[in-house]
């Protein structure tokens, strides 16, 4: 595979000691061992995850990046970037002592392009100025279900939205990644340009450098009839098994999920939910307000307490599901389920319905199929998700004894539903590690460790989900 490339201004420099030489370099924006700020400065999103790099770079631009890479090649480092941190956990797990990573918080401009149809965003932007760039010009984009998600590690690793069932996974809404690549080159992957590596990097994951910039399409989706409801855990079981019915079968102008939920006693939770337990189920309707009704008709006739539906401009789509914003601690399990019949209604009850003992904050079902379950024309590496649902189970971590509860927890819950299982992943729900190869079909893996081999020869970036290289014999190294 030949890269096309755009250089950057070269940086050299004599290196005693890598992070003192990016000091160097960046000043302030290294942040090393030590330092009063590296604390704070290596925390991801998952305050619960304990990453302990070399150093710790704020770049702000793509050729301050360019500058790292380099300085981490010469002096033997690796490069793991990084937005935000939601799923930081794979990553810290594999020992970070020889890593340099990047934070690109400094790096979020979000800016829409009404005549190419596009937005376009830097490597560190997260959903929320990119969703009111496309609305000022009436458009929607393929956003997750929470504001302060980073839009590249959630596109790299596919992308599941209010709008999924329609329009399919976001990571092929995208048009173009810039990035910088393991020789220290920018470079544009799109249809035209690096067309190998574009396939790769929609749904591959971060293990082919670091993202500088994505453009992605906006669709015509102005508003949507989106809301929740919300029942009292105790009436769980019809409205579940209401839900599970339906959902396979669905019209794919709707895309919803279902939580089980306790809720902790906390200021943050809105009075009247702090401390109690509940079912909700969630979703977007594309389609008018009469469609919306008709389709939540079977659900609303199990009377839930709380009916938020109605028509809502596309921006307070991103708050719906009613993520925690700013950084949680927290851990988490992960399935994909092929069905969910009587019997897994049953399994999953028994873990969290109303008479179980859990210490999880949420379990959660995600609906498939639509154009989830087709392949997307012209998609990357991960152009759908063969499965009816995935499964993400997850509960708070402020101690290490909460975490241990929660992740035990997590993974009953995947255990009891491993009947259903399918033994596939999907990569952005999967914050423990997992063979990565399991996300995709055995042929578009090797491609995928063909092309890592191109771009990164020597094994220079480090990933959450890592593609392994290629020895000339075919088989993978790290």
């Amino acid at each position: 595979m030949t890269i096309e490339r755009e250089l950057l201004p070269t940086t050299t420099t004599d290196t005693v000691a890598a992070g003192h030489a990016l000091r160097g370099l960046l000043g302030d924006r290294v942040v090393l061992p030590g330092d009063a700020a590296y604390d704070q400065a290596r925390t991801p999103w998952n305050f619960a995850v304990d990453q302990r790099p070399a150093a710790v770079v704020v770049p702000r631009s793509a050729a301050e990046v360019a500058t790292v890479v380099r300085m981490a090649a010469e002096t033997g480092l690796r490069v793991a970037p990084q937005s935000t941190g939601h799923n930081a956990g794979p990553l810290a797990a594999q020992g970070l002592d020889d890593v340099v990573v990047v934070r690109l918080h400094d790096m979020t401009m979000a800016v829409a392009d009404p005549v190419r149809g596009i937005v376009r965003v830097e490597g560190g932007a997260t959903w929320e100025p990119a969703v009111l760039a496309a609305a000022a010009h009436g458009k929607a984009v393929l956003h997750g279900s929470s504001p302060d998600v980073g839009i590249a590690g959630y596109s790299l690793g596919g992308g599941i939205g209010w709008y999924a069932r329609k329009l399919g996974l976001a990571t092929n809404s995208l048009t173009a990644v810039e990035l910088v690549i393991a020789d220290g080159t920018l470079v544009r992957a799109d249809a035209t340009h690096n067309a190998e590596l574009f396939w790769a990097l929609r749904g591959g994951g971060g293990s082919f450098g670091v993202v500088t910039a994505l453009e992605f399409k906006m669709y015509d989706v102005p508003d949507a009839y989106a809301g929740f409801l919300i029942w009292d855990l105790a009436d769980v079981e019809p409205v579940l098994r209401e839900w599970a019915a339906w959902a396979p079968h669905a019209p794919e102008d709707i895309t919803t999920s279902f939580r089980a939920m306790r809720l902790p006693d906390m200021p943050d939770i809105p009075e009247g939910m702090r401390g109690r337990r509940i079912a909700i189920i969630d979703g977007a309707v594309l389609g008018s307000d009469e469609r919306g009704a008709e389709l939540l008709a079977g659900l609303r006739a199990l009377e839930p307490e709380i009916d938020t539906f109605g028509r809502m401009p596309a921006p307070a789509l991103t708050r719906i599901h009613m993520d925690p914003e700013g950084g949680a601690p927290f851990q988490s399990d992960a399935a994909m389920l092929d069905a969910f019949p009587s019997a897994a209604i049953d399994a999953f009850l028994g873990q969290v319905g109303p008479d179980a003992e859990s210490s999880l904050l949420l379990a959660e079902l995600r609906q498939l199929g639509g154009a989830l379950g087709r392949p997307h024309p012209g998609g990357g590496v991960l152009a759908q998700l063969d499965a009816q649902f995935v499964a993400f189970a997850g509960g708070m971590a402020a101690t290490p004894e909460m975490g241990a509860a929660a992740h035990r927890d997590a993974v009953r819950l995947t255990d009891a539903l491993a009947p259903w299982a399918n033994g596939r992943h999907y990569l952005n729900f999967s914050e423990n590690q997992v063979d990565t190869r399991s996300a995709y079909a055995p042929r578009a893996w090797r491609q995928l460790t063909g092309i890592r081999s191109a771009v990164d020869p020597h094994g220079l970036f480090a990933a959450n989900h890592p593609v392994p290289r290629l020895f000339e014999n075919g088989e993978a190294t790290s």
